[in-house]
């Protein structure tokens, strides 16, 4: 077993899915939702610096890469000859990226939404709202992603989440 995971990614990855879902849970406007996205925001500040000066395999240049790469490693993972990786696969890179961008501008509308300028904008309303319900499709996206890896890989990548070790094959 490999450590691939540093403490703070696997923290920070489990607070994220803690204050991402109690967020949802009291997205009916209440105070605590508003709390919820300020720490999820504040998680999503933090790891994007981390993705420049974090341990290896947190770093964006690990699993962050060119289009074509990305789209040769999905051709060979339909022709199940993919390449194995330890950190994040090209795929996977691309959702990291994808969810915490999501994250960030979920926060970001919403806390426009409490502003004097933007208080009542409906179209502020309507990105946040969107944008929430698109955060909601990339995790089921995520998750299933996650399954799949594990399975193709004989490797429990949630364990691997939890206490950062991997198989190498």
């Amino acid at each position: 077993m490999i450590k691939v995971w540093d403490l703070w990614v696997r923290i920070g990855h489990w607070l994220l899915v803690i204050t991402v879902g109690a967020a949802w849970w009291t997205r009916h406007g209440n105070e605590w939702h508003s709390w919820m996205g300020y720490t999820a925001s504040a998680l999503i500040a933090v790891r994007l610096l981390w993705g420049f000066i974090g341990s290896r395999h947190a770093r964006f240049a690990d699993f962050v890469r060119v289009p074509r790469t990305v789209a040769q490693y999905a051709g060979d993972l339909l022709h199940r000859r993919e390449a194995h990786f330890l950190g994040h696969n090209p795929l996977g890179g691309y959702m990291v990226m994808a969810l915490l961008l999501t994250v960030a501008l979920t926060g970001l509308s919403g806390w426009l939404y409490t502003t004097d300028r933007y208080w009542g904008v409906e179209w502020v309303g309507e990105t946040h709202e969107f944008l929430s319900n698109a955060l909601l499709g990339l995790i089921g996206v995520h998750v299933i992603g996650v399954l799949f890896a594990s399975v193709r890989e004989r490797a429990n990548l949630i364990a691997a989440m939890i206490h950062g070790k991997k198989r190498a094959h």
